[in-house]
């Protein structure tokens, strides 16, 4: 098995585009994320473990989640690339964990790291969700994508 042949196979599966910041202002932009569990309520996201923000959401013990809208590619480009800083994100200070949750973001959810398992490279990082906040009703933006390489938009949107 080749790691080309893999990415591309993979590439197939349309994620979402998270920011996954810390209270100390790290933040990393992320596509392997999803709920868990209603009861308690649990999320996952993974990073990889040579990734300075690895360590970083390990000594935090408490992290946020923005889930981007469409308009926000720019934004997920910037914090995809590493040691990029939040200044000049629009972002403010979730009220349970402090962590910083950026501005125009469809959802966002506030999470103390409840486990940490091994996957390969990369390691999960399950968080229980203690403080959730949403557009309300359908919202005017979609999410923004992210499919075969690239970022996208859902069609109609």
């Amino acid at each position: 098995m080749d790691q080309g042949s893999f990415l591309q196979a993979t590439g197939q599966f349309a994620d979402g585009i998270i920011v996954v910041t810390t209270s100390a202002g790290h933040a990393m932009t992320v596509s392997a994320f999803m709920s868990v569990s209603l009861e308690p309520p649990l999320v996952l996201f993974c990073a990889e473990k040579i990734a300075r923000f690895y360590d970083a959401v390990l000594a935090a013990g408490s992290w946020a989640v923005s889930i981007l809208a469409e308009d926000a590619e720019k934004t997920a480009r910037w914090l995809a690339t590493g040691s990029r800083p939040l200044d000049g994100v629009a972002h403010h200070p979730g009220q349970v964990t402090g962590a910083p949750l950026l501005d125009g973001a469809l959802a966002t959810l506030e999470c103390q790291t409840a486990a940490v398992y091994a996957g390969g490279d990369h390691s999960i990082i399950v968080g229980q969700v203690v403080a959730a906040t949403s557009t309300k009703g359908s919202p005017s933006r979609g999410p923004l994508m992210y499919y075969a390489g690239s970022y996208r938009r859902l069609q109609g949107s």
